[in-house]
């Protein structure tokens, strides 16, 4: 994300910036006066400065709690994930985070038996409506009966390896919501719609399909998950996932409401692990992570959960 400085001068006056490289561009005028700038500098731009005194404040644009959640996708035996459980039981969690993990369906029973309270468990998918003959599908029903309290919807592999659309993946929240699950909706572009300067319009257009069909937001946390960087080692840099997150929080406001935009949770993911999570944390509108493979790793995903701390900023 851009950041301007409080001490731009005048020679800053009438100059035109463009930003959001690989995204729709924007084009910024800065006025000579400083109180024009605050007043017309694009929305999506968000103006810091380093004159302050130093206090440990927690960063976050989103007013909910740092948010954590570990997608273990189809991977995983009765022993891995036993140990996989013991590694998160013992590990030290920052206090002021929701965790959540989400196992596969026919270890789900397990982890519930063996994982600490601390952590919740959500399920990877779920079917539109009540269970019934729909070979391969669970219900909202059956993952509330085996005590999980979350569901992850329009993940990327859903949408483009199994075909899922958005707005059945909206039907599939709207009916989780009304089973009282909490919803993780994922959104992302592929790397071609980023190339294309597509990345707004595709998110715009996947959130438009949850906000269609869900009756309200107080149990939804967005991820943002690009699908270029989803497994494949590449990560957004912080700069780009933070301007995706800003105009993913600004379509809320316009679209649903800004008491919506400002406590809905915008978490990222994409190849997120111990090494780089702590950068991302520190933007400002990136709520928490999903995390796939680093998951797997019970210290790793904890090192992640933690990154919570870089949350505290001099300001």
């Amino acid at each position: 994300m851009a950041v301007v400085s409080s001490s731009l001068g005048a020679a800053a006056a009438t100059q035109l910036s463009t930003h959001f490289s690989g995204l729709r561009k924007s084009v910024l005028r800065l006025d000579n006066s400083s109180d024009s700038l605050f007043q017309n500098v694009d929305s999506q731009l968000r103006l810091a400065s380093s004159d302050n005194a130093c206090r440990g404040v927690f960063m976050m644009a989103g007013s909910g709690k740092f948010f954590v959640g570990g997608n273990w996708k189809c991977n995983g035996t009765k022993e891995s994930i036993r140990k996989l459980v013991s590694d998160i039981n013992t590990a030290t969690l920052e206090s002021d985070v929701d965790v959540v993990v989400a196992p596969p369906f026919v270890y789900i029973d397990q982890v519930k038996n063996t994982l600490s309270d601390r952590v919740e468990i959500a399920a990877q998918n779920c079917w539109t409506g009540k269970g019934g003959a729909f070979t391969g599908e669970i219900s909202a029903e059956q993952i509330n009966d085996l005590g999980c309290t979350w569901v992850v919807l329009g993940h990327s592999e859903r949408r483009h390896v199994i075909g899922e659309d958005n707005e059945f993946i909206g039907k599939k929240a709207a009916y989780a919501l009304s089973q009282n699950l909490g919803v993780i909706a994922c959104i992302g572009e592929l790397l071609e719609e980023r190339e294309a300067g597509k990345t707004f319009d595709v998110c715009y257009q996947q959130l438009k399909a949850y906000a269609d069909a869900v009756p309200d937001w107080d149990k939804i946390v967005i991820a943002y998950e690009p699908v270029w960087a989803i497994g494949t080692g590449k990560v957004a840099t912080p700069d780009q996932a933070q301007e995706v997150h800003v105009a993913v929080r600004d379509w809320l406001s316009k679209n649903v409401s800004a008491e919506v935009a400002s406590k809905t949770r915008i978490i990222y993911g994409g190849s997120v692990n111990g090494s780089n999570c702590a950068e991302l944390a520190k933007q400002e509108d990136i709520d928490g992570f999903l995390v796939g493979g680093a998951s797997l790793k019970g210290p790793e995903f904890a090192t992640i959960v933690n990154s919570v701390t870089s949350k505290k900023v001099m300001a």
